[in-house]
């Protein structure tokens, strides 16, 4: 991997990210058209009926229904050859339904850890690892 496919697979992250961060549905699933490949692979359980970026965007649709102040800040976001780790923090208010929860107005914060691999300047590849159970605790679905 030279360092222009590199630094193109950065800005291609910063710009998602940057997306996921502006609260605008829209602005998120054009992003995902544009950075994720359609047939992206998930490694980790996602709870759709869909596969590839549809499968990404509907996570966004869940998510932004619930938390519609959601903010991922990335503490780390390191490159080596075709993949990114990024290290995030997630906060949000449970302002509407999530798994199966009326909202509750509660503030939430928790950990997530992902890995990207891209292939073509596009995210073929995801890994990811979220800390539901903080999720669910803050939430009170379950007990501290």
């Amino acid at each position: 991997m030279t360092a222009t496919e590199t630094a193109r697979n950065r800005a291609a992250f910063g710009r998602f990210h940057d997306a996921t961060n502006s609260g605008d549905y829209d602005l998120i699933e054009k992003t995902i058209d544009e950075v994720v490949a359609p047939d992206v692979v998930f490694h980790a359980p996602v709870p759709m009926e869909t596969t590839g970026a549809q499968a990404l965007k509907q996570v966004w649709t869940v998510l932004l229904r619930a938390f519609p102040d959601l903010r991922v800040t990335a503490e780390d976001v390191l490159a080596d050859g075709d993949k990114i780790v990024c290290r995030n923090t997630v906060t949000g208010t449970h302002r509407g339904e999530f798994r199966g929860m009326p909202a509750t107005g509660k503030r939430v914060s928790y950990s997530e850890i992902f890995i990207l691999r891209f292939a073509g300047g596009r995210v073929a590849e995801i890994w990811g690892v979220v800390d539901v159970l903080t999720q669910l605790r803050q939430l009170g679905a379950l007990a501290a």
